[in-house]
């Protein structure tokens, strides 16, 4: 276990995100009287992030400026609203600001945003002259740690600053700059014109240049990243109402319609558009023009990264389309722990996934039926050389776990700040870890170890988050909420004798899928509801009541009424299916941790996370029991989190496989280009090489 792992385990941070969407929790009470008021709850706020997400250092620590401030940062992502595509562009911009404040003290290193023009045509001014000075500047090693600590924290704080300015938690999070400014004893100008003329004002010099490059790089930021031209095909679904009768195009995405609406943050905002449907158009760092494709749809043009084709499609082919949709139903049969199926989730049983198919053979991936994939386990610790133990759970403790993990990360950094943590916690604080790139040659030092690791893995996540919204805009792909009533409304399709029967309807599987027959406890008070489609699945949050007391289970429901493993003020997420982000990003970052640590393994073989007896699910009670989730590998847990997905009732099988190639493709793609710069030689098309010491892709992909 990880070390300040009970600070995740928390009940609070969970209770603290229901407090601000209005959710009625149970707090002791002098927390109650504290809550009662504001200034209270801005105070409490401050105070307990600042405690849960810096375990591990002070001032005057034993982690690195980078870290302290990119902790900081994921404070910020923590309290703004849930938005995975900037949050990705804001990861990478702050990591490219930490990046220069070092490269610029430390030749041969180029720098990424000083004296470099992107490819928006932005040029951030800065002449051969200028570093010179800087790089000369100091006159010891300390002292030249001391001037990139207060360049660094310059371009932090107002980069923060300006990107954080409207959200949510901007109180909490000014506190929290302050307060880290003042661990690290250092004063920032509010007033101060950018100039680079000293070790400060070449941090404010560097923000405004991210800044202004941030306000022309096709994300729009100026107008709160809204879309410019895209407009949904389909009517809003209201998920309270059964069917689907808005469906008018089961290939395009519908929006929802949801009184309060809360997103996955914790915070009420209206009924959100399309997030990001127009982010192929963003600046990426490593994707090229040549990885991008025009394509016209709905008088709009889309550029998109990496393209993996079409999904499958109603209108071509209904049967693969309804497999696919059908399984999210059948896996929804999951989620309840009073079946008292126990499965072995240790590495045995979790680790080692089949190679990926390609997108015509995902039906021999999947385990329809009994949820997952085929995977052949790791029975050796190649740290330890000791077997993985056993580690049983209840299935349906299991799933709704992993359900809830992954879907933002636990403390809701969105998927690519989870796996900033992933980074920091499992693999910068493990105390067997050494900071060699890719695992061999001498260790160096830890602050530029961190920034060339958030430089990579930034961008990474930056273009996981673009190709990934390049094919969510253009595809335009259904959610299973969707797809599923509306396949349900059609009919069935296996047997043409009975009178419900519809060629395109949604397949038949035994104890999982049905036709409600007479006498079925579901055909209604006069029948009618015989003919109709019923599953066996997670009865949705209506059955729920006192959270803390109770779980939906699982039954019978009809399936004009099926409802994702999700909040009713969520449902589910505000943008397309297809593909998979959190495959993409997660796949992406599995091969840069694998690439830099230079292992495929977790440091010490395994990695954990405790979820405790019905203190971690959010909108429900459980789990059961303790539920501790355990990886062998980065890609173990990447996998696990594509899978969480399909148990969350969030996608079908074809937006994870293609997310996940996708994801490989940008890590390798982002591991070169940041070598580029590592290496002093940006215009180069970049190396498999990271910096001098030889870190090369690790060969993880079974593609």
């Amino acid at each position: 276990m990880i070390p300040g792992q009970t600070l995740r385990d928390s009940a609070f941070s969970d209770r603290f995100k229901l407090l601000k969407s209005g959710v009625s929790v149970q707090v002791n009470t002098k927390k109650l009287l504290c809550l009662t008021n504001l200034l209270c709850i801005l105070w409490l706020a401050a105070s307990f992030n600042v405690a849960a997400n810096e375990p591990h250092h002070s001032a005057g620590s034993q982690h690195s400026v980078a870290r302290i401030w990119n902790d900081t940062l994921l404070h910020a992502i923590r309290n703004d609203f849930a938005k995975p595509t900037s949050h990705a562009r804001n990861l990478f911009h702050a990591s490219a600001a930490m990046y220069d404040a070092w490269a610029i003290y430390n030749p041969p290193a180029s720098t990424y945003f000083l004296g470099q023009t992107q490819a928006n045509g932005f040029h951030c001014g800065f002449s051969d002259q200028l570093r010179e000075n800087f790089i000369n500047a100091p006159s010891s090693k300390e002292e030249r740690q001391k001037y990139i600590q207060v360049t660094l924290s310059a371009a932090m704080y107002h980069l923060i600053s300006h990107r954080f300015e409207n959200s949510p938690g901007a109180t909490g999070i000014r506190i929290r700059l302050n307060q880290t400014l003042n661990k690290l004893g250092i004063t920032v100008n509010h007033n101060q014109t950018p100039q680079p003329t000293d070790a400060e004002g070449l941090g404010s010099y560097l923000a405004k240049c991210i800044i202004d490059h941030g306000l022309n790089d096709g994300a729009n930021e100026a107008a709160q990243y809204k879309n410019r031209h895209y407009q949904p095909v389909n009517a809003a679904l209201n998920p309270t109402q059964s069917g689907n009768p808005a469906m008018r195009d089961p290939d395009r995405w519908q929006p929802l319609n949801i009184d309060n609406y809360v997103d996955q943050s914790g915070n009420s905002v209206p009924a959100p558009e399309f997030l990001g449907a127009e982010w192929g158009n963003v600046v990426p760092f490593a994707l090229t023009e040549e990885d991008s494709e025009l394509h016209q749809r709905d008088d709009q043009q889309f550029r998109v990264y990496l393209n993996p084709g079409a999904p499958a499609l109603f209108a071509e082919d209904s049967a693969q389309y309804a497999w696919g949709h059908s399984m999210v139903a059948s896996w929804s049969s999951h989620l309840d722990p009073s079946d008292g199926i126990r499965w072995d989730i240790s590495p045995n049983k979790t680790g080692a996934s089949a190679p990926l198919p390609d997108n015509n053979n995902l039906q021999s991936f999947y385990q329809y039926t009994a949820g997952g994939t085929a995977q052949t386990g790791r029975n050796i610790n190649p740290v330890t050389n000791e077997p993985y133990q056993v580690n049983t759970a209840l299935r349906g403790d299991y799933t709704r776990v992993v359900a809830e993990y992954w879907a933002d990360g636990p403390d809701s950094e969105t998927p690519p700040g989870h796996w900033f943590t992933i980074l920091n916690d499992y693999v910068l604080d493990h105390p067997d870890f050494k900071r060699r790139y890719c695992g061999s040659g001498s260790e160096v030092d830890k602050l530029e170890y961190d920034i060339r690791s958030y430089f990579v893995l930034g961008g990474a996540m930056h273009d996981a988050a673009i190709a990934a919204w390049s094919i969510k805009g253009y595809y335009d792909y259904a959610r299973p909420v969707s797809a599923i009533r509306y396949l349900a409304q059609l009919g069935q399709s296996r047997d043409p004798d009975q009178a419900n029967y519809h060629k395109d309807g949604i397949p038949l599987i035994d104890n999982l899928i049905e036709v409600v027959n007479q006498g079925d406890i579901l055909a209604g008070i006069k029948g009618e509801h015989i003919g109709k489609i019923k599953v066996r699945a997670w009865r949705g949050p209506e059955h729920i009541g006192n959270r803390y007391e109770n779980n939906a289970g699982v039954d019978w429901i009809l399936a004009e009424n099926w409802w994702p493993y999700q909040r009713p003020t969520f449902v589910t997420p505000p943008f397309s299916g297809y593909v998979s982000g959190h495959s993409t990003f997660s796949r992406a970052a599995a091969e840069v941790l694998s690439a830099l640590t230079g292992s495929e393994y977790f440091p010490g073989g395994l990695a954990e996370f405790v979820a405790r007896q019905n203190d971690f699910l959010v909108f429900e009670q459980g789990p059961s029991e303790d539920v501790t989730l355990q990886w062998a590998t980065f890609q173990d847990a990447s996998d696990q989190s594509s899978l969480s997905r399909i148990w969350g009732g969030i996608h079908p099988p074809v937006d994870d496989v293609p997310g996940r190639k996708l994801g490989i493709k940008v890590a390798e793609r982002a591991l070169k280009r940041a070598a580029s710069y590592f290496n002093g030689n940006p215009a180069a098309s970049g190396s498999e090489n990271i910096g001098n010491s030889g870190c090369t892709v690790i060969a993880t992909h079974d593609e």
